[in-house]
């Protein structure tokens, strides 16, 4: 008997604390109303990527091609990009598909077929030279000419080259460091701080996405949906006539019967307007509303994200109210992805 009015004791207990937990981890108001949002399981997201030593140097390879010069003078090497024109002749005959003008190419790519990327080196711009091949077999693209000679009338227009990776470069396209070694550094963080970002995106899309579908609309505001579907509408009405296009014949174009994109239209407004109110309601539920102060700080945040010089511009675009929308759902999905319990879904797995 007393054991059994322990157990029962215990139990009341469990009971007491989850309606106490269930108490405190809903959010509701007029239009909506979620439970269970704070500690929701969500589908585990992948792992933050580990920035690799490789990855460094891809980065800084392709910041070296993006300030690729002309080196005038200079014979074509391997990895230069070349322009070039090129005439092919099989048995004395140009073929299909064998010619091409200002035609660029790194030499190493392998794009074109063995030999005729090497043939170019040590060529320089200005030079016109026969080079003598054989298509490979098999020859995918051609099937037909596989294993057949072929002679490539080549014309160097220009030759282009990475800038040595020098401290003097490094200072040129980084703000922060002066050396090699710093910039390798620099890099990798930038590289660190995209992983992370991406991985908390994944997360708060993870999270949010699960609490939307959690939650329950009591009643949509209809003028708010309606203003939602004419916003989207407009768009593509601008769109149309961007196109010289009426709206319903732009609409068909795309596939689409207008009755049908419409009603997709009203149910995208519908959610966009259950996303507003569930996070008003969470960010009230757990102290996470903004003064005017801090939305402003947080509107500067978002021009930078969005390239806007500046936040005047960036509010000719939306008005405060959308911005505002936009900052408090960040500041909710951030919280939820802090709150939630990542699970393996072994069904995916």
């Amino acid at each position: 008997m007393k054991k059994k009015a322990v157990v029962l004791f215990a139990g009341l207990l469990a009971c007491s604390a989850m309606l106490g937990g269930c108490g405190g981890n809903q959010a509701s108001n007029d239009y909506v109303k979620v439970g269970g949002y704070k500690g929701i399981e969500v589908d585990k997201v992948e792992d933050k990527q580990e920035v690799s030593d490789e990855d460094v140097d891809n980065y800084i390879q392709a910041v070296r091609q993006q300030n690729m010069a002309e080196a005038e003078g200079a014979a074509a090497e391997d990895g230069d990009t070349v322009n070039i024109d090129f005439v092919g002749k099989m048995d004395g005959q140009e073929f299909d598909g064998g010619s091409a003008q200002g035609q660029e190419v790194t030499i190493g790519s392998g794009s074109f077929i063995d030999g005729f990327e090497d043939s170019i080196i040590g060529h320089k711009a200005g030079e016109t030279y026969d080079w003598n091949g054989q298509f490979p077999d098999p020859y995918e693209n051609k099937p037909e000419y596989a294993r057949k000679p072929v002679t490539f009338t080549i014309t160097v227009n220009s030759v282009m080259r990475m800038p040595e990776l020098t401290d003097e470069f490094v200072q040129t396209v980084s703000e922060e460091s002066k050396t090699v070694d710093e910039y390798k550094e620099e890099v990798k963080k930038l590289l660190e701080d995209s992983a992370e970002d991406n991985y908390q995106y994944d997360l708060e899309s993870e999270a949010w996405e699960t609490v939307v579908e959690k939650a329950e609309v009591i009643s949509y505001p209809e003028d708010e949906v309606k203003e939602a579907e004419e916003q989207i509408i407009n768009n593509y009405k601008s769109l149309a006539e961007a196109y010289g296009m009426e709206y319903e014949d732009y609409i068909t174009s795309q596939g689409e019967e207008v009755e049908d994109f419409e009603k997709q239209v009203n149910e995208v407004a519908k959610n966009s307007v259950k996303q507003k109110y569930l996070a008003q309601a969470i960010a009230e539920k757990e102290k996470l509303t903004l003064t005017d102060k801090e939305y402003e700080e947080e509107f500067k945040k978002l021009a930078e994200e969005y390239g806007y010089p500046d936040v005047d511009t960036m509010k000719e675009s939306a008005s405060e109210d959308e911005l505002k929308n936009i900052v408090l759902q960040n500041k909710v999905k951030e919280w939820l992805a802090d709150n939630c319990i990542q699970v393996v879904n072994e069904s995916a797995e």
